[in-house]
């Protein structure tokens, strides 16, 4: 082979892996694991190895949704988006369905390997992406049902790490509604809309903001009080009839898990601000101006503001750990995709 052939070759190379990258949405990808770890951290269970199966499950099952996503929409990108892989001509519609199949059929596998709980919850997923893609996405329940995938996916986090994700089901509503609110402004992405969506947009992160961030105590003196030798304590102390009339100090859990729980508590105010952070002011800028420019780029900060929001359900659970794994994911989110859009 010449060495001109082989610079071809590689040019070739790289521009087919550039095309799969746009179709399969990889920024997006890191989003992805943070569902199944604050599912995981609801449980109050510690990770195990079946957690990492419901992540590589989660992950296909995404992906699959990415694939088929632009499959489906084949002939409306053609019109509205013609630099898509598919009706660029970059990547073949058989291919990308092909593909769809083959990474639902992975999903589903590595959900079986975690255990019957997990294929309960990793079905009913795969079955809504699929739905979504090719019958709901353009119907009023399309937000709805994307909603909905969201929130199984959390619950498969906490299905294959406890075996029951009922004690999720809170956090996945959380998280399901933010991706409604996400969704429902990505409906007019591509051409000029009302300001009405992002707006509503706007009211949901608020409301989340206002959920997921730590409350101060009710009454910090009476608390402060309490971790003061010689208050009740002494007081029950003097009534005991017993032979010892001395103070007995009330303050008698270890001094580091009251330093676990502000960290917990400042880490979860902290993530909840930067939730917060990233989509507000996109979302604003859309409601003033619902241009398809701004629209996107709200779009792309929602599904960023997605990893935030999982790691501070994470750290709402007590999960301290869980939390920063999660957020950790995002500034290497934000770095790819400077190079391929997430939307």
């Amino acid at each position: 082979m010449k060495p001109g052939d082989v610079v071809r070759a590689r040019r070739s190379g790289r521009a087919r892996a550039r095309a799969w990258a746009e179709l399969l949405r990889l920024p997006a990808l890191f989003t992805v694991p943070g569902d199944v770890l604050a599912g995981a951290a609801a449980t109050s269970a510690r990770a195990n190895s079946r957690t990492l199966l419901a992540i590589g499950s989660s992950l296909c099952l995404y992906e699959a949704g990415m694939a088929l996503n632009d499959w489906a929409d084949r002939t409306e990108d053609a019109a509205e988006r013609p630099h898509r892989p598919i009706p660029s001509g970059r990547v073949r519609p058989a291919e990308a369905l092909t593909a769809a199949c083959v990474l639902t059929a992975a999903g589903l596998t590595l959900a079986a390997r975690a255990g019957r709980p997990a294929l309960a919850v990793a079905a009913p997923l795969a079955t809504t992406v699929w739905a979504y893609d090719l019958a709901l996405k353009h119907t009023p329940a399309g937000p709805v049902a994307m909603a909905a995938a969201r929130g199984l996916d959390l619950l498969l986090g906490a299905a294959a790490t406890a075996g029951h994700p009922r004690a999720a089901l809170p956090s996945a509503a959380l998280l399901g509604t933010h991706t409604l609110a996400v969704t429902t402004v990505s409906r007019q992405e591509t051409r000029n809309g009302s300001p009405l969506p992002p707006l509503a947009a706007l009211a949901a992160t608020a409301l989340l903001t206002r959920l997921i961030t730590p409350r101060p105590p009710a009454d910090r003196g009476t608390a402060a009080a309490a971790c003061l030798p010689g208050t009740t304590a002494t007081t029950t102390a003097r009534a005991d009839p017993g032979p010892s009339t001395a103070a007995v100090p009330l303050d008698t859990a270890p001094r580091t898990d009251q330093v676990t729980a502000a960290t917990v508590t400042a880490l979860r105010a902290a993530l909840s601000a930067a939730y917060a952070a990233t989509v507000v002011r996109p979302y604003f800028h859309a409601a003033l101006n619902p241009s398809p420019p701004l629209t996107q780029r709200a779009v792309g900060s929602g599904i960023r503001a997605t990893i935030p929001l999982q790691a501070a359900l994470a750290a709402r659970s007590g999960a301290r750990t869980g939390a920063l794994l999660v957020a950790a994911l995002a500034p290497l989110g934000r770095k790819f995709a400077r190079k391929v859009s997430v939307t």
